[in-house]
């Protein structure tokens, strides 16, 4: 492996780890220039194009965690996270997820990702969040009941 290759698979890793740092932090701006400006997001069902998108669905799943149900801490796990490089400028990626709240576990599933480099960094193209399974009366199951998204 050269070092150009090792130090793209370092960066995509940092991306991976502030992606779920930033946002369990609610550093919502922060974590939205983490995407290139036609990005993809698919999560739980739903698809948003664009960074404005992108930022919205983070906002309204912001404004479900701080609802009266919702939860006080959130701390996003990732592991297994397996890079393929197509060359020097995009990659992509899958790994698995866990969520934890105050209460334990949550849910968990994978994140299925394509990366570009993009004004010089490393950004989500494309992440697609699937979920694997969620405890029964957990946030991310009472969250899926009020917005009607998901299985």
């Amino acid at each position: 492996m050269t070092p150009a290759e090792l130090a793209a698979r370092e960066a995509i890793r940092d991306l991976v780890a502030r992606y779920n740092a930033l946002g369990d932090a609610g550093r919502l701006g922060a974590l939205c220039e983490l995407f290139a400006d036609d990005a993809v997001l698919e999560l739980d069902g739903r698809r948003c194009a664009g960074r404005g998108s992108i930022r919205a669905l983070f906002e309204s799943a912001a404004e479900e965690a701080r609802s009266g149900d919702g939860v006080r801490l959130l701390r996003h796990f990732t592991a297994t996270h397996v890079i393929d490089l197509a060359d020097a400028g995009r990659a992509s990626g899958r790994l698995y997820y866990q969520v934890l709240t105050e209460r334990g576990l949550d849910h968990w599933g994978r994140y299925l990702d394509e990366y570009r480099v993009d004004a010089g960094h490393w950004r989500f193209a494309h992440r697609r969040a699937t979920v694997d399974g969620l405890v029964a009366g957990g946030w991310a199951e009472r969250t899926r009941r009020k917005v009607g998204a998901g299985p």
